[in-house]
């Protein structure tokens, strides 16, 4: 178990590492430079090339990216150039913008996902398990960024019950502002989720619905709902709980697009502005932050599965 442990960490920092590694050749070549942006349009030749020597930009990439790391297994990510503020700072500052976003649309596409799944799997080929998996379909195409507008026409202009950009601090406006700020984006990020996990329960629940011991509590009298709840549901979020797991990560790191649309202070926000100002010690820290973040999940996920399936607590005392 231990050795196991071990090797899932090793590997997990191999790939911490190799995406750093990718982000700042990537960065590397695209074109200007920092030093063109901290100095701004009245810049000159020598001007940058004296700003680049200070911020060690002259060096090869090899040697910044590896002072960069070395100050990383430290626990310092590095000051932006930019703004002059700490990476960890902006980090932490930006976090609980995206954290928000990311676990009320794993909440929100978790639940509308189970209730679509059992509402089709106890009658597979009906004419509602059609018109839900139809359903599904819709969702699953339609990406963020064209749910994005889709809403904010009708919901936010239209309409006029949520914002059409900008975020509310609980702190400073409530709950309910909040609630209200968050919930455009949450719902664009959310509709592929739903589709995703929503075909992923309702085939795992047919093939358990399937099953002799749920035949068995059936002969016994036992309502629908009490079998499909008590006796399919639960073994049956086995790979619903790895995808909800990866797609957490996923959310965390992948919202760069709503945070965008939606003028959220977040994550994706910050790197979306670090990529176009090249503030490579800035996007750096952030993919390490959420490369991080994503490998605890699926971490997390692989120890969940002895809470949820007797079949592998039975397969580790053995």
């Amino acid at each position: 178990m231990v050795l196991s442990v071990v090797r899932r960490v090793g590997r997990s920092l191999l790939v911490v590492l190799l995406v750093t590694m990718a982000v700042t050749l990537l960065l590397s070549l695209a074109p200007g430079s920092v030093a063109e942006v901290v100095l701004g349009p009245s810049s000159t030749p020598e001007s940058v090339a004296a700003m680049e020597s200070k911020l060690g930009l002259d060096q090869p990439l090899w040697a910044q990216y590896g002072d960069w790391l070395a100050g990383a297994v430290r626990g310092d990510l590095g000051e932006s150039p930019v703004t002059g503020q700490p990476v960890a700072t902006a980090i932490v500052e930006r976090l609980p913008v995206t954290l928000e976003l990311a676990a009320l649309a794993l909440v929100l596409a978790l639940a509308v996902a189970v209730l679509l799944a059992v509402a089709s799997a106890g009658r597979p080929g009906s004419p509602a398990d059609r018109a839900i998996n139809a359903l599904s379909s819709v969702f699953l195409s339609v990406p963020a960024f064209i749910a994005g507008p889709v809403l904010i026409y009708f919901f936010a202009v239209k309409a006029g019950w949520f914002p059409v950009t900008g975020w509310a601090r609980v702190s400073e406006q409530g709950l309910g502002a909040n609630l209200r700020a968050a919930a455009l984006p949450v719902v664009a990020i959310a509709l592929t989720e739903v589709a995703s996990f929503h075909r992923l329960l309702r085939t795992d629940l047919v093939g358990t619905l399937r099953e002799d011991y749920v035949e068995a509590a059936r002969a016994k009298g036992l309502g629908r709902g009490y079998v499909m709840v008590r006796h399919a549901l639960r073994p049956s979020s086995f790979s619903l709980v790895t995808l909800a797991g990866l797609s957490l990560g996923r959310l965390i790191g992948g919202t760069v697009i709503v945070e965008s649309l939606f003028g959220l202070p977040g994550l994706g926000q910050l790197m979306a502005a670090s990529i176009t100002q090249r503030d490579l010690v800035t996007v750096q820290g952030t993919v390490v932050f959420i490369a991080v973040v994503y490998v605890v999940v699926n971490m997390l996920v692989d120890l969940s599965y002895q809470l949820i399936d007797p079949r592998v607590r039975k397969a580790a005392r053995a």
